[in-house]
Parts: C-alpha cells; sequence; structure tokens
C-alpha cells in the first residue's frame, strides 16, 4: 500500500515533531539487497532489528503531540551476510477507521477528548514498544490498549491477540518476556479502582495469572521489570489532574511530597503478596534491567528527577517542547526482602535514557546495559550510544557524529556467542545535513570503534521510540 499525508482543512501549527528528521513517511517499501557504504554485513548476524515510533497517516489536526501518530514499524532482516529493510503501519482498529473515513477522526491528547469517536475516546495507535512472544511482535501503546500482532519478518498485522481469549484488560507499553520460561509479564492501569492489575501469559500463549493491585489513586506507570522469581511494579507519583480529566483535558501533575514506591510480586503472587519499598519522588520511564542477589532486587533504571520541568518554551506547543526534554541518569536501588529498606544511589550523572540489555539476560544479571545518550537539542534526539558497565560502573560511548541522530539500538548476540557482549548494536542513523539514513552496525564489546558497516536506505526512517532484536533461530519456522 502507498500511503499518503493528505492536509486536512483545518491549519497545522508549526511542529518540530513533523517535521526535517521527525516528518513521517508516507510509503510502505520493501528494500532488499542494501547497499554497504563501509565494511561489511557479518555473515554471523542472523535476525530482525525492528524499531517501532509514531508515523500520522493522514496530517494530524490542532496540536500534535509527538506520542499520537500511528504506529509503523521499521525493519532490517539480516541473513547470510546481507540486508532487507521493510516498512509497515501498524493496523490498528483506528488506522483502519482513518483509512476509510479518509481523514483522521481522532485529535491527540493535547486536545479535548470532546471532539473524538464517544466509543474510543483515545486513540490506540500502538506505537510504543515492541515484545516478542510466541513467533510474533506485540505492538503496544503508552496508554494501555490492545496488544496488536505482527509477523517478525513481513511485518504484516496478523491482528488483536487477546491471548486465546483469556485477556480481561488492556496490556501496558512495556511487558517484559522472559526467554528462559517462555512467559510474558504486563499490567494494565486506569482511573478506577484498584487502578492497576498484573498479568502473566504463559508460554502456551494464555493469560495464566492476573491480580488487581491496589493503589492509592490513579497513577501512569510506564514500565514493569521482571527477575527470575518476581515483577516490579511501580507506584510513582505523576498522575492525570483529576480535575482536567474531568473536563476530559490531558493534564500531568508530579506531586514532591508522595514517595515512588516499587511493589515486588513474586510472578505467580497473589495481591497481597505484594511488598512495597518507598524510595525518593521521581519519575522512572525505563529500567535498564533487575536481578535477584541472594535476598536483595537490584534494579537499575534511568532515573528522571525532574518529571513536572519548567516550561523551556512559549505558546501552544510549550509543554510537549518542555516534556521531552528528558533529564535521565543511570540509577540503582537495592531492595532488601528482609528487612524491607531500600538503598538508592545514582550512578552516572550523565544525560542517558532507552536503555537495553542483551534480552537473553532479562531479569538475571547482566554486566552491560546499553543507553541512549540525549543531545542538548530542543527536541529529543539521540547523538550516541553508551555500553555502561553496571558491575565496575563507567561507560564507552560511540558518537554518531555531527549532525547524525540514532534511533535506540539492540543487542544482537552473534551466530555461536559465547559471552554477554559478544554480537553486534543496530540502529538507524538518521543524518540531518546529508538528509539520509542509513543502518549502522556496531561491535557491542568495542562500542567505541567505528562501525562494523554501515548501510544505505533509499528511504527515510523518522526518529522514533523503541527497538527489538528477534534472533533467526526465534524467528517462525526457524530450525532449533
Amino acid at each position: 500500500m502507498a500511503a499518503s499525508l493528505s492536509p486536512d482543512v483545518e491549519a497545522v501549527e508549526h511542529n518540530p515533531y513533523l517535521e526535517t528528521i521527525f516528518a513521517p513517511v508516507a510509503e510502505e517499501v520493501t528494500v532488499r539487497d542494501l547497499a554497504v557504504l563501509e565494511g561489511a554485513v557479518p555473515r554471523d548476524l542472523n535476525g530482525v532489528y525492528v524499531r517501532t515510533g509514531p508515523n500520522p497517516r493522514f496530517m494530524p489536526v490542532g496540536r500534535y503531540h509527538w506520542f499520537d501518530g500511528d504506529g509503523m514499524l521499521h525493519a532490517v532482516h539480516f541473513a547470510d551476510g546481507r540486508a532487507t529493510y521493510r516498512n509497515r503501519f501498524v493496523r490498528t482498529d483506528g488506522f483502519q477507521r482513518d483509512v476509510a473515513a479518509g481523514r483522521p477522526l481522532w485529535r491527540g491528547i493535547m486536545e479535548p477528548l470532546r471532539d473524538n469517536p464517544p466509543d474510543s475516546p483515545e486513540k490506540d495507535t500502538a506505537n510504543t514498544d515492541l515484545a516478542y512472544h510466541r513467533g510474533r511482535l506485540l505492538a503496544l501503546w503508552y496508554r494501555c490498549g490492545k496488544p496488536y500482532a505482527l509477523d517478525p519478518v513481513t511485518l504484516e498485522t496478523i491482528g488483536v491477540d487477546d491471548f486465546g481469549g483469556t485477556l480481561q484488560c488492556r496490556v501496558s507499553a512495556h511487558a517484559r518476556a522472559d526467554e528462559e520460561t517462555g512467559e510474558l509479564m504486563f499490567f494494565d492501569y486506569g482511573m478506577q479502582a484498584p487502578y492497576m492489575h498484573y498479568g502473566v501469559v504463559g508460554p502456551n500463549g494464555t493469560v495464566t495469572h492476573f491480580v488487581p493491585i491496589e493503589l492509592p489513586g490513579p497513577r501512569l506507570p510506564h514500565e514493569i521489570a521482571i527477575t527470575e522469581h518476581y515483577s516490579i511494579l511501580m507506584d510513582l507519583p505523576l498522575f492525570n489532574d483529576p480535575e482536567a480529566a474531568r473536563r476530559g483535558r490531558h493534564k500531568i501533575v508530579f506531586d514532591r511530597n508522595l514517595p515512588a514506591r516499587f511493589g515486588v510480586i513474586p510472578r505467580h503472587g497473589s495481591s497481597d503478596s505484594v511488598r512495597w519499598f518507598d524510595a525518593e519522588p521521581c519519575y522512572i520511564y525505563h529500567s535498564i534491567n533487575a536481578w535477584e542477589d541472594g535476598d536483595t532486587i537490584v534494579f537499575d533504571v534511568c532515573r528522571v528527577g525532574k518529571p513536572q520541568p519548567a516550561p523551556t518554551h512559549t505558546g501552544p506547543l510549550a509543554q510537549l517542547l518542555s516534556y521531552l526534554r528528558l533529564d535521565a541518569h543511570v540509577h540503582r536501588y537495592r531492595f532488601d526482602l528482609k528487612s524491607g529498606q531500600t538503598h538508592e544511589e545514582q550512578l552516572d550523572d550523565d544525560n542517558m535514557e532507552f536503555p537495553t540489555v542483551n534480552r537473553s539476560l532479562a531479569g538475571r544479571c547482566a554486566r552491560y546495559g546499553y543507553t541512549m545518550h540525549i543531545s542538548p537539542e530542543a527536541t529529543l534526539r539521540f547523538d550516541g550510544v553508551s555500553r555502561y558497565d553496571l558491575e565496575k560502573g563507567g561507560n564507552r560511548t560511540h558518537w554518531f557524529g555531527p549532525g547524525r541522530w540514532g534511533s535506540e539500538v539492540a543487542m544482537a548476540p552473534r551466530i555461536g556467542s559465547r559471552s554477554e557482549d559478544d554480537g553486534y548494536l543496530v540502529s538507524f542513523v538518521r543524518d540531518e545535513r546529508e538528509d539520509t539514513t542509513e543502518v549502522v552496525i556496531l561491535d557491542a564489546a568495542n562500542i567505541e570503534r567505528a562501525p562494523v558497516a554501515r548501510l544505505r536506505l533509499p528511504v527515510q526512517v523518522p526518529l522514533g521510540f523503541h527497538a527489538n532484536w528477534v534472533a533467526g533461530n526465534r524467528l517462525p519456522g526457524a530450525s532449533a
């Protein structure tokens, strides 16, 4: 399908998240045998690097927030030293209704909800993150929505995955897959008590565990973390302003008088088995990893100390521009399961976010975290990627270069890898000066060196959100 961006009758205000390196792309394409600009595609790199992000199908009406755009996946399939690029829209219910109408039926979160279809006041765009479970990519939405299943190679939308009819709620943006057990841990949150639910999808594809989690009030949690035997839920002092919500508007409030609370629950535990650990007030978008160290849970995150920043701009987009200027640092929590005490410390003072690890070690002790370095630009851009040593401290950084902006990396273990960092980091890199996009492959163990390979893309990839790596031996139909 060749999509087109159609201007609506209402003028769209100048918005940097609709322009230049953020500008949405119109066409869905497949490009085989990508041209190599530097180096060579490693023959021991086999699998799919896939990244999601917002890409409005039609020109938005009113004040566009970067989080509003329709979900679009961009992927590179590596095999036998060759690379194929694809991009596809996630065909959500909202996307298909817009296409049928030939125009956008929804306004975004910065506009009054009363102007949206009454049966669905907020448009679930499935644009935020990607989990891989049972041979399918699951496209997820940050406000909690329906998990949309897609083929990991063709990127074609299969449809809503209700886990064999067992799903009783929506699913959070960041569900966590455990490659060891084949389980998927998720949560849901909302404006009605008990305000959160927690669930586990088993390796058979059905919800095997589901419990309510009572919170003091509605919150806006973004993440869940897992260890081998526990899950970590978050009750953070950031929430929708109730008065604004009653008026059909979206307004965020951060209450510094409330602690940040972390709920440690056995993976298949009951509601009353949650143990809450208090910490200094903050917000957390993304965690690096968590694991068990004897009777202690170690939890490494990118901690935001100023979740409600003072506006640095004026005009209708001031709040958008201020909130997307992230100020986050690598931070460690230790939750003592015997004493109930919390110990926390900042591990680094650099501005880093969108972290990942070797996903085969998710929930187990991993030495290295890979974090995107945030540039000082007015819009959210990644000017480098760091390999942070979570055991000894310190990091090494690969800088993309002047005017070059990366996407969240995924760690791709090479075929026959023998250690945690024996593999590659893959990213899309947008060159603003040349108006080009590349696929960049880095040596994960020697991140600061020149790329192993740079591949030319004949199309643009807008800056976006989260990425995943699916190894070739885990793709549908792959031999063990």
